[in-house]
């Protein structure tokens, strides 16, 4: 969608209209009612930013990876786990390749994008001194966006979970859902859906 688009969507919505060459990172209230729906299945979803930043999730979203709420937005930030942080997920390596390429490609379409956003040059250049393979791919002049892939998340409780993780761009804001799911009624579904049920009991004993 073009500019006056977005901003109609955002209006419409009840969302103020981002200044113009920053990353929104105001969740709309559709995709809020997306993440709220999810909250009683056995799937992990999430609202990210245009740059990667993790902006919203679910309960599941949290038990697999950590309260995202006790981190900082750079480490909530999906290509900086991945290149300089850590991030229980491994895929093919096939996958792995295409996934890698697709972080520095989505992340050099915000950066042509949102021209005047102050975070997005300074998370670059923070990926290329941490990241030897972040920068090699930066300056061969990666592009592309991110898409379907099969992941296999590592968890403590338990264990290995294969989901397949699609993932939807384009929305107000060039915001970016992600959701991770499992084979119906398989051993994949049923671990998370136990890790759901997890999740929703430590959120509901955390302090009011």
């Amino acid at each position: 969608m073009n500019d006056l688009e977005r901003d109609h969507l955002f209006r419409v919505a009840g969302a103020a209209v981002p200044p113009a060459g920053f990353v929104p990172r105001q969740v709309t209230p559709s995709a809020q009612r997306m993440v709220d729906r999810f909250r009683n299945a056995p799937v992990a979803v999430a609202v990210h930013t245009a740059i990667g930043e993790l902006v919203l999730w679910n309960p599941l979203w949290a038990a697999l990876f950590g309260d995202p709420s006790s981190q900082t937005r750079l480490e909530r930030n999906v290509t900086w786990m991945y290149f300089a942080g850590s991030i229980p997920v491994t895929h093919t390596p096939e996958d792995d390749e295409a996934y890698a390429r697709d972080l520095v490609g989505h992340l050099r379409t915000a950066a042509g994008r949102y021209p005047d956003d102050p975070d997005i040059p300074q998370l670059i250049d923070r990926l290329l001194k941490a990241s030897p393979d972040f920068a090699r791919r930066w300056k061969a002049g990666t592009v592309g966006e991110l898409r379907t892939s099969r992941k296999t998340l590592h968890t403590e409780l338990v264990g290995d979970i294969i989901v397949d993780c699609d993932t939807f761009t384009g929305g107000p804001g060039d915001q970016t859902i992600v959701m991770m799911t499992a084979v119906p009624d398989s051993e994949d579904e049923q671990k998370l859906d136990l890790l759901r049920v997890i999740g929703l009991q430590q959120l509901q004993r955390r302090p009011g």
